[in-house]
């Protein structure tokens, strides 16, 4: 009787995970990637990462909390300024807002 309940249960498992895989599928088929809710979708994802980027901007935690806040914001700051002038070279921009941080924390400015 064991081995058929570990059967059994690795069946239900089974069905547990490619039935929502299989819906998935199903689904995706017929969901217009220019319609309203891929837009929200993409929003939200937006909305999240710049929530979470802010919060470690402001409140961060473990080493990152050593630094002082004018240098993360300058840091930031030069960061999207890079940005912008770069063409959205998202490369670019972090190495510079990265590169930023290192040097202003080195130097041990404290500006806030």
């Amino acid at each position: 009787m064991a081995d058929a309940s570990i059967w059994l249960i690795l069946l239900a498992s089974a069905l547990a995970t490619y039935v929502w895989r299989a819906l998935g599928v199903l689904v995706a088929g017929r969901i217009d990637p220019d319609g309203p809710v891929f837009e929200w979708v993409g929003c939200v994802a937006y909305a999240l990462l710049a929530g979470l980027t802010a919060r470690m901007i402001l409140l961060p935690i473990g080493a990152l909390q050593a630094t002082d806040l004018g240098c993360r914001l300058i840091a930031v700051a030069l960061a999207v300024l890079v940005l912008r002038r770069s063409g959205g070279n998202i490369a670019l921009a972090v190495l510079t807002g990265v590169g930023a941080l290192i040097i202003l924390t080195a130097l041990g400015l404290r500006l806030v």
